[in-house]
């Protein structure tokens, strides 16, 4: 695992604590093995990767599977997966993965999708 692998997968850790609304420090207490929000600090500017115990709690708390967690891949929870299918009108045996380039412009198109939503509700 190289250096941008492990900022990568810091800034997931801080987009998941972030999602639920938790300090570095309330996201300390909630891991025994973590001794407080400097070691949550070091594993989101990618100084320290978590161990394989914090990584497992972290799953845990962030509700994930550790493929997203360790940015293997962007299926948040492969429980949900069927479900998340079928909303858009797939199969799970149709389902293969977007590259990291189709991410980038599906994760764009969302953008749009949001700022235009905004905007119209604005002119309400």
């Amino acid at each position: 695992m190289n250096e941008e692998d492990i900022k990568l997968i810091g800034k997931r850790i801080k987009k998941l604590r972030l999602e639920l609304g938790l300090t570095q420090e309330e996201l300390a207490s909630k891991i025994a093995f973590v001794k407080g929000k400097s070691s949550i600090a070091n594993y989101e500017n990618g100084s320290n990767l978590p161990s394989d115990e914090v990584k497992f709690k972290m799953c845990e708390i962030f509700s994930c599977s550790l493929d997203y967690l360790m940015c293997k891949t962007n299926i948040k929870n492969y429980d949900n997966i069927n479900k998340e299918l079928l909303d858009i009108g797939l199969s799970k045996k149709d389902y293969n993965p977007p590259t990291r380039e189709q991410q980038e412009k599906i994760e764009e198109f969302a953008r749009f999708v949001l700022k235009d939503n905004l905007k119209k509700k604005e002119d309400k």
